[in-house]
């Protein structure tokens, strides 16, 4: 019985700091933010609760709230699927190769450690029309487009740009995560299977592919709500210009809550964000399927 009691004030101890951390610094914040987006609130004056106008005004007048959504679900589905194929693509040819995997490695992983602010200012100038690339096209005669500026068309020229970018920036991030799970596949199962005559494209997709589902839902997850809450990339190469039309729903958010003060209205658009994050999360682990294997 005190062995008992012992364990249970050791897990209570273990447990309370990060208890208390995930309730103070998210939880309560979370709370407070729906609170907030039912209420008309500039941060000077008391809230004041207006039920759900800010929603009614979000998906009836604002504008910008629509091309936002549009450039958040087109991230989404683009970085998700994207990812998925080039990290799975890079995982296989960087675990079957032995000489300079770890050189390409550390050049995939890179842009992933390193400052979104300060590559979107890097690739803002590579795709400025008198610089960068352009003024290599025009060596050869050839008269670029303009990059962050072309809003002709459903899906604008900037979002297939800044997207490309992404793909570039965290492709890296997928792929060690495959890779990881590759590496603990066990030899014998490729061996056995090249003794029945499987050539490796065939044991990558009878044996590889069904013993990282598990590393595939992390990975899609962690790619959708990133690619949902994305901001810095954007906020730098664009401002969510021109005319909003590169806006997304974190650059929204921003313009709202510390441009306008509406920090009730910026509420709401943040309550709308982490409820795409919670679907798209269940989404993908409702019909990801992952089947136990002993490897």
């Amino acid at each position: 019985m005190d062995k008992l009691l012992r364990d249970k004030k050791a897990i209570v101890i273990f447990v309370a700091p990060a208890f208390l951390l995930f309730t103070f610094v998210l939880f309560i914040p979370i709370c407070q933010s729906v609170y907030y987006s039912l209420c008309d609130y500039n941060a000077l004056t008391a809230p004041k609760f207006i039920g759900f106008e800010n929603y009614r005004q979000l998906f009836t007048i604002d504008r910008t709230m629509k091309i936002a959504l549009k450039n958040s679900l087109f991230f989404l589905i683009f970085s998700v699927v994207t990812q998925l194929i080039a990290g799975l693509i890079l995982a296989a040819l960087l675990t079957n190769i032995k000489k300079g995997r770890d050189f390409f490695k550390n050049v995939y992983y890179l842009p992933c450690v390193l400052s979104s602010a300060a590559l979107g200012l890097l690739w803002m100038f590579v795709f400025t029309p008198k610089l960068g690339i352009n003024q290599i096209l025009a060596q050869f005669g050839i008269e670029g487009p303009l990059w962050l500026m072309d809003t002709k068309g459903f899906i604008i020229l900037p979002m297939w740009v800044i997207a490309s970018v992404s793909l570039w920036q965290y492709v890296g991030q997928s792929m060690m995560l495959y890779m990881a799970q590759i590496s603990g596949i066990s030899g014998t199962l490729y061996e056995a299977s090249y003794i029945d005559g499987c050539t490796k494209a065939q044991a990558f997709r009878h044996i590889t592919l069904p013993l990282i589902r598990p590393m595939v839902a992390t990975a899609m997850s962690l790619n959708a709500i990133g690619s949902l809450k994305f901001f810095d990339l954007i906020f730098n190469m664009t401002e969510g210009g021109p005319n909003h039309m590169t806006d997304v729903l974190a650059t929204h958010l921003y313009a709202q809550g510390f441009k306008y003060f509406k920090y009730g209205y910026a509420s709401a658009i943040g309550t709308i964000l982490l409820i795409m994050c919670l679907i798209v999360t269940f989404i993908i682990n409702k019909f990801v399927k992952v089947d136990n294997y002993e490897m």
